[in-house]
This record gives C-alpha cells, sequence and structure tokens, in this order.
C-alpha cells in the first residue's frame, strides 16, 4: 500500500497539555507544525472535574483549561490532524511517523501519548466495564446516583476521584492494599472529612461480580488472607497508570517499564525525538510539569531543525 506523504518540520503526537504546548511553541518558532491525535484534544483534562493546582486559576474545569490550551496552541498556524500513529522509522534526518493510511515526514517528532489507567486484571474487570467497572469517575459518576460505590487505589487518583464521587454516590468505599493513603495530604484530609467515605485497609480486590451489572467486589484481607463479599453498585478503579508508549517500542527510547527517557531538554537517545508529560520518565506528572516539557521540546525541536541547516 502506498501511504500518502505529508510533509512537516514538526511532528507533536497526542494533543494533552504537554503536545499542545509543544505545538504552540514550535508553531509560533514559524515551523510547519502537524498536532496528531487520535481522540479529542485535552488528554486528561477532559476527564477532569476540577483543576485546582495550574497557576493562573484559583479553580478551573478541565474540559474548559482543555478547550482554552486548545484554542492558543493553533493560534500560529499549527494543523490538528486526527490519526492514530502505528508506529516511527529513522530515515537519515528524517522521521516517518506512520498512521493506517498516511506517512507523515518530519525532522522533529514530540511524543506526548501520555499514560492510561493499569487494570486490576481480575475476573469480571473486563466483562462489566462500562456496566459498573470504570476508570474515569467525571464521565461515570453521574449514573451512580444514590448508588455504593467501591474505589480501589490509595494514591492522588483514587482519593480525589473517590471524593468527587460523594457528589452522586451514597457511600463510596476506598480500598487500598496498605494501610495508610499515598496521596497528598490536602486529598487524604477532604476525604477523612467526608462522612460519604469509608476505607477498607490491607486488602485488595479479587474479583468483580454481577451478572449485567456490578454487584460486589470479593476482597482478600492481604495480612489475613480473609476473603470477604462487598456489597457494591460500581467499581472505579486506580491502581497505576501505564506508559502509552508503544509507538516508540523499536527505537530504544525507554527504559523496563516503558516510560521514555529524557534528558532535562526533553530529548530522547534518537536525535531529532523528544518526549514530554506522563509518558515521559519523570518524578511528578502533573498539568504544569507537561506544559514546562512542551514548551522546552518545542523550543529544542526549533534549534534541533536549524542545526541542521549548518
Amino acid at each position: 500500500m502506498n501511504k500518502e506523504r505529508i510533509e512537516a518540520d514538526v511532528v507533536v503526537i497526542g494533543a494533552g497539555p504537554g503536545g499542545l504546548t509543544a505545538a504552540l511553541y514550535a508553531s509560533r518558532a514559524n515551523l510547519k507544525t502537524i498536532l496528531l491525535e487520535k481522540g479529542a484534544p485535552g488528554g486528561e483534562l477532559i476527564n477532569t472535574a476540577d483543576v485546582e493546582n495550574y497557576p493562573g486559576y484559583s479553580l478551573i474545569g478541565g474540559p474548559e483549561l482543555a478547550t482554552n490550551m486548545y484554542e492558543g496552541a493553533m493560534r500560529f498556524g499549527a494543523e490538528h490532524v486526527y490519526g492514530d500513529v502505528t508506529h516511527i522509522e529513522i530515515h537519515g534526518n528524517e522521521r516517518h511517523i506512520h498512521t493506517s493510511d498516511k506517512v507523515y515526514v518530519a525532522s522533529a517528532v514530540v511524543i506526548a501519548t501520555g499514560a492510561y489507567n493499569r487494570k486490576l486484571a481480575v475476573e469480571g474487570e473486563e466483562r462489566l466495564a462500562g456496566q459498573g467497572v470504570s476508570y474515569c469517575a467525571v464521565c461515570d459518576g453521574f449514573f451512580f446516583r444514590n448508588k455504593s460505590l467501591v474505589v480501589v487505589g490509595g494514591g492522588d487518583s483514587a482519593v480525589e476521584e473517590g471524593t468527587y464521587l460523594t457528589n452522586f454516590a451514597d457511600k463510596v468505599t476506598i480500598v487500598h492494599r496498605r494501610d495508610e493513603l499515598r496521596a497528598q495530604k490536602i486529598l487524604q484530609d477532604r476525604a477523612f472529612a467526608n462522612d460519604k467515605v469509608d476505607f477498607i485497609w490491607d486488602s485488595v480486590v479479587e474479583e468483580v461480580k454481577g451478572e449485567n451489572a456490578v454487584n460486589s467486589v470479593q476482597l482478600r484481607n492481604i495480612k489475613t488472607n480473609e476473603v470477604t463479599d462487598f456489597a457494591a453498585d460500581g467499581v472505579f478503579v486506580y491502581v497505576g497508570i501505564v506508559p502509552n508508549s508503544t509507538v516508540v517500542a523499536d527505537l530504544g527510547v525507554t527504559d523496563e517499564e516503558g516510560w521514555i527517557v529524557t534528558n532535562e531538554k526533553m530529548e530522547t537517545s534518537v536525535p531529532g525525538i523528544y518526549a514530554v508529560g506522563d509518558v515521559r520518565k519523570t518524578v511528578l506528572r502533573q498539568i504544569a510539569t507537561a506544559v514546562g516539557d512542551g514548551s522546552i521540546a518545542g523550543h529544542m525541536a526549533y534549534q534541533y531543525i536549524e542545526s541542521l541547516k549548518d
């Protein structure tokens, strides 16, 4: 199959905060910039109810912030294209970005593909996905008015989203495999102060039960091995994230867990390929850090392309 060839200076893969910022900086440097995204612009922002830790806003809805970022990124001529990237090939100074029917040829590529929620990998989880099993409180919380929910996890996402779910549910029980939470203290304090939030410690979910909808989860206490059935109308899973880095799996730029390794300039081990945001190996994954990553990558892409002219 002969694919349509489309040329650009920079291709940004992924339109979350990091990708949008990289596209903004690259296009503002007068580079022909294509922003490739297989879904709606904004990344995880569009699944976030409220953002309260992004500079310049005391509180803003995630979708609203995503719209603002997208409009800003498009101001200087970046082209937004829907496409699902399958792989990247290196041909001298050209980087070939393949989708099913097109190949985008650019000098520089910014990988901003983010990460996705880790699954529990237990019986019933996949079968009941969308029928009581969810990974997005903002997307699905509305459907659980006056219900009883289980949230699995103990980090920021689990505690913050669990508290958010109390806007709809009568009771939210956070199940955590340890005896204390890992979330930021301000998030813990809110959860502990919320009468609708309960906790089950030292426990893991071993099965999600129900025929056409969730009706309970099987829990095992990891200290006593006691197994119990806990009634619930829904299960929200927040047990970590997995890098969405398969598009660069063949380039040797990831660690053993799949996170893309970069230096402080967002450069990978392959010249002209940069990584930003949640897909990058980093100590913190936040909107602000992704934006910082994107600004650096956009600038470094410009410098790299200029160096090719020497």
